[in-house]
């Protein structure tokens, strides 16, 4: 293989690995901004509860409620930032794998170009001995 099929491919696999790693690195915020929602409906509902045995908590439920919604709608925000991200992410390390694999076929057609030419050229002295031979 060439140096400068090599230095592609090699290009392009750092690309394809640094693409991977903000995949999961999104995927991972995504997966965190998600649970935050979970733990934000499991509070709202222990507070519910707590409203309904408790006047003191039942009369400031309201606010809390208020609160929680608003905290609940940046999660959900902060999710459907990262979906987009992570669509991005993931066309761009798509993008970046077709590139790599175009990189590593044209390097295997120039070798296998390489080898079929230098048969020929070995052929073709194979020949041209045989024709001294019986010339000679």
């Amino acid at each position: 293989m060439t140096a400068w099929a090599q230095s592609l491919i090699r290009i392009s696999n750092y690309e394809v690995e640094t693409l991977q790693k903000r995949l999961a690195e999104i995927t991972a915020r995504r997966a965190s901004a998600e649970m935050r929602i979970a733990v934000l409906d499991a509070e709202a509902e222990i507070e519910q509860e707590r409203a309904r045995g408790d006047a003191d908590a039942a009369m400031m439920l309201q606010a809390y409620l208020n609160g929680w919604k608003l905290r609940k709608g940046a999660a959900e925000a902060d999710v459907v930032v990262m979906d987009a991200e992570e669509e991005g992410a993931r066309d761009a390390l798509t993008s970046a794998f077709e590139e790599l694999k175009k990189f590593e076929h044209v390097a295997e057609m120039t070798r296998l170009n390489a080898a079929i030419e230098a048969g020929k050229r070995e052929t073709a002295a194979f020949d041209e001995l045989g024709l001294r031979r019986r010339a000679g």
